[in-house]
């Protein structure tokens, strides 16, 4: 064969491979919020509405324990990940000061991910992806989301194992970042994802209730494990206020992409080639309060970063860019509607913020002007982070409700679904299938 006809066939091939239903990550929901890490789908169409335990479900099946984590999907296959079975009772009672309930199962301590079949449900295969599982209120060391390309799948558990596999199951490497870089001193266990990028983990541990905490971002090379950068990230903010649970995101500015870590009462721009900060975005704990801890991820469209503070106060939108402390110049407009633990989501045109007590708004991106004010979902306490496909909002509380709702200029809510399970993880949509992973089961809906 010529090398003009081969360069011809390796072509053909190529666009053939990337034309292919699930080839793109726009077609799939690749890690924690999307394949555009706003929490939005633009390729999922003709998703479910209403559904029950029943009505509606195309399969589920009975997972080994708990996890806070998003299903994730690519092509044929979703990844999610479990506690071990036997592990730790959920503590959905909790409350400071009041006593733990009996934790059986304490010795339990490995956790897993496992590929499920999407067609049927069926598993066909599930890897240990480290141990040392713990209970932290209401959420346990498998809460990171799982992140994967199509060719491989990574995974970061709270106690600080990260793992590259195949897309068979293969274990390709591990390390132990603790063991690296120092333990995790986060209050409430370690919740972040990693967010992948042009065949790299960015990875953000931002934690200090004790001054010998270590706080800081990392990028490690998606291929090898191999740290590429580490830089310390500085913060004066007092006792818990230091530690988040957020996930990095990306942000364009002059035509180069940055990024963008929130937490310790501040956002900051970060250069991709060696972490160097670039900007500083001050103003999220107005009062130097010491237990101003942050949970909710930024999210970002048209060029502005929105970021929600803790208990939604504030929640500010400004232009990312400059050098410096940007605090004072960069501000595009804020109020103290924001959300606390569920991350917002945007169309583009208008963010879409749920708080932890089911209160939906709609504000204008570019003015902060509310499109629609407070609306009340089904009734519970909301963890999860709600997401936008198809038109429609989904919003599910820990008690496995879905409100869906219109995507428009008025609030409309179209149905509440119960599947009556204790759930913390967001839904996945891809194609026509809504992905849920409650307490005890992973849950694919679709349309009959």
């Amino acid at each position: 064969m010529s090398r003009k006809v081969l360069g011809s066939a390796i072509v053909f091939f190529t666009v053939l491979a990337l034309s292919l239903p699930g080839a793109s990550p726009e077609e799939n929901w690749p890690q924690w919020r999307g394949p555009h890490l706003n929490g939005s789908s633009s390729t999922a169409k003709g998703l479910p509405v209403e559904w029950s335990e029943t009505d509606n479900v195309k399969w589920r099946i009975k997972l080994p324990s708990w996890s806070a984590a998003t299903p994730i999907i690519w092509g044929d296959t979703v990844y999610v990940t479990s506690a071990q079975e036997g592990f730790q009772v959920l503590q959905q009672s909790y409350r400071r000061g009041a006593p733990r309930p009996p934790n059986p199962g304490a010795e339990n301590d490995e956790m897993y991910l496992i590929a499920v079949q999407r067609s049927n449900g069926k598993i066909k295969w599930s890897q240990s992806i480290g141990s040392g599982n713990r209970l932290h209120r209401k959420q346990n060391l498998a809460s990171p989301s799982p992140i994967t390309d199509g060719a491989h799948v990574w995974t970061f558990t709270g106690a600080g194992t990260l793992t590259c596999f195949d897309m068979s199951g293969k274990q390709l490497w591990r390390r132990e970042v603790q063991k690296d870089y120092g333990r995790f001193g986060l209050n409430h266990g370690y919740g972040s994802s990693p967010l992948l990028h042009n065949g790299r983990l960015y990875i953000q541990v931002l934690h200090g209730m004790k001054t010998d905490d270590p706080s800081y971002v990392f990028a490690v090379d998606a291929k090898t494990g191999k740290t590429l950068w580490k830089v310390d990230r500085w913060t004066d903010a007092q006792a818990e206020s230091p530690d988040d649970y957020s996930t990095p995101i990306l942000v364009t500015v002059d035509g180069k992409q940055q990024l963008v870590v929130s937490g310790g009462d501040y956002v900051t721009g970060h250069d991709l080639d060696a972490g160097k900060e670039l900007w500083r975005m001050g103003g999220l704990n107005p009062e130097n309060g010491r237990m101003y801890r942050t949970i909710a991820s930024s999210v970002t469209t048209g060029g502005t970063v929105y970021t929600t503070s803790t208990r939604g106060k504030p929640f500010i939108a400004f232009k990312p860019g400059g050098s410096g402390d940007i605090t004072d110049s960069n501000l595009v407009w804020k109020n103290d509607l924001g959300s606390d633990v569920p991350t917002p989501t945007t169309d583009g045109k208008r963010i879409f913020v749920v708080n932890d007590r089911g209160i939906m708004m709609a504000f204008d991106a570019k003015t902060g002007d509310i499109v629609w004010d407070r609306q009340r979902l089904a009734p519970g306490t909301y963890s999860s982070s709600p997401i936008l496909a198809d038109g429609k909002l989904y919003a599910t509380n820990e008690e496995g409700t879905t409100t869906v709702v219109e995507a428009g200029d008025e609030f409309k809510e179209l149905a509440q679904n119960r599947l009556n399970d204790h759930t913390l993880a967001t839904p996945s949509p891809v194609g026509n299938e809504l992905y849920i992973r409650t307490a005890e089961y992973l849950y694919c809906i679709a349309n009959e």
